[in-house]
């Protein structure tokens, strides 16, 4: 069963591992971390900067875990309220557990967190239009695309577009300020 929570500083192993096992299978993808990152310092000052975004409703940063294993990263940043209740998803699933629905999966999860208790509205998320699997994981979850920037972001030594998607969820507004 796939489950999303917020890692602890107890996750600082397990973490580190996942991230240096799936390093290169995701430096594909996305832009690399620095090299300083994979260590078990880094990772459990990025474990503690991640609970204050939560404590200060900024980020919401979850685990994907099959049964105690973690098998990806599914994240709300960006978070603006009180007018806007909106969030940016983003989310990676390791490489041994990708096109197996890892992913649709987990951003649905994130997305009833979003609905439900962070009582967000709207969610937004951008990805390369050559990235065919996660559009499919967006559109299967409810997005649709409404724009796209072009030559907007630099990764690998070049300019790429990238298609903007949003996801309207109809959460109750949150009480006023």
């Amino acid at each position: 069963m796939l489950t999303i929570r917020y890692p602890t500083l107890n996750d600082a192993d397990a973490l580190l591992a996942f991230e240096i096992d799936n390093r290169a299978y995701f430096e594909h993808w996305i832009n690399a971390r620095p090299a300083d990152y994979y260590s078990l310092d880094a990772v459990r000052a990025a474990i503690a900067a991640a609970q204050a975004d939560i404590a200060k409703d900024r980020a919401y940063p979850y685990l994907v875990c099959s049964g105690d294993a973690i098998v990806g990263r599914v994240n709300l940043v960006d978070v603006t309220r009180p007018y806007f209740n909106r969030a940016t998803l983003g989310y990676r699933i390791g490489q041994a557990f990708a096109g197996q629905g890892y992913a649709s999966r987990a951003v649905a999860l994130a997305l009833e967190a979003a609905t439900g208790d962070l009582r967000l509205s709207r969610i937004e998320a951008v990805v390369r239009p050559q990235n065919a699997g996660s559009t499919r994981v967006l559109e299967r979850n409810g997005f649709r695309a409404f724009g796209r920037a072009t030559r907007c972001m630099y990764f690998q030594g070049e300019w790429h577009d990238l298609i903007h998607y949003e996801r309207h969820l109809h959460a109750p507004p949150p009480p006023p300020p």
